[in-house]
């Protein structure tokens, strides 16, 4: 029942940050980032000729979404659509009910970082719940049916670049750069999100002092040290390499305690996401 409470907060609060982003900074600011809602925001631009204020962003979206969860639930099945749909109902809900800003002074690149940040840190906590918020992340999934030669991300690549192309044509390309920007910041945000915020290190090490590297490893800097079996192709000679996980700030201790040790050792440092076990639970990266 927690768990299942916990992913309905996710929800809603990661589709109030998206419906913000929307509506305090992306349709002001004439900003079109891709998904159903970007594309709605430039309809109504495309309208307001024809009707007066346009057509809301929150009808648009949930209309255009109405015939992508029509062709999923005969495609995918009712099962696959419970998540998304109450999702998408959420962000619809929250684009009503919040107020579209106007702002005077148009800064787009604090506009960009704003949305970005809102827009990643919604869509993060929606997909670490389980949820997806339909829209062109739903269509590029019912595609990959079709096309199953393109991957999802390519199909989602190409429908929203189609929908920013669309911005561009309405709004100029000066909005579509800084729309770009905010994208790029969503991605970062989302990922940091999904992948764990706590980022450690992995250290490999090749040397032929590999045991009093991995003593001072383990006496000085506290961490442990793996010990694998290796080879090396063009020798053909056995290899021992150690494999170290530590926190960022502690790098460069290690690599002066190898150097210290061997200064020909080969060594290899890479990130390594969502580091948990012994030693690395309240760890401070």
């Amino acid at each position: 029942m927690k768990k299942v409470i916990w992913k309905l907060a996710n929800v809603m609060c990661g589709t109030l940050f998206m419906a913000m982003a929307v509506n305090f900074v992306y349709e002001p600011m004439s900003m079109v980032t891709g998904g159903i809602s970007g594309l709605a925001i430039a309809i109504k631009k495309m309208v307001s000729g024809y009707i007066p204020g346009g057509i809301p962003v929150w009808l648009t979206n949930i209309s255009l979404n109405i015939p992508i969860f029509i062709w999923a639930y005969f495609k995918k099945g009712k099962g696959f659509l419970g998540y998304t749909f109450f999702a998408n109902v959420c962000f619809s809900f929250f684009l009503l009910v919040l107020p579209v800003s106007t702002i005077e002074q148009k800064d787009y690149f604090l506009s960009a970082i704003i949305g970005g940040g809102l827009t990643g840190a919604g869509l993060g906590l929606v997909f670490a719940a389980g949820y997806s918020t339909g829209g062109t992340d739903l269509l590029s999934s019912i595609l990959h049916s079709y096309l199953k030669s393109y991957s999802v991300a390519s199909i989602l690549f190409v429908l929203d670049a189609m929908i920013i192309l669309a911005g561009a044509l309405t709004f100029g390309i000066y909005a579509t750069v800084y729309a770009v920007l905010a994208v790029f910041l969503t991605t970062w945000i989302m990922d940091n999100i999904l992948s764990g915020l706590k980022v450690g290190k992995q250290i490999w090490i090749i040397s032929e002092n590999y045991q009093e590297i991995s003593r001072k490893i383990i006496g000085q800097a506290n961490r442990g040290v793996t010990c694998l079996e290796g080879k090396g192709m063009f020798s053909g000679d056995s290899k021992k390499v150690l494999l170290c996980v530590v926190g960022k700030r502690q790098i460069p201790s290690i690599v002066q305690i190898v150097r210290t040790q061997d200064p020909s050792a080969f060594v290899i440092i890479q990130d390594a996401r969502e580091v948990m076990g012994e030693g690395f639970g309240k760890m401070d990266f």
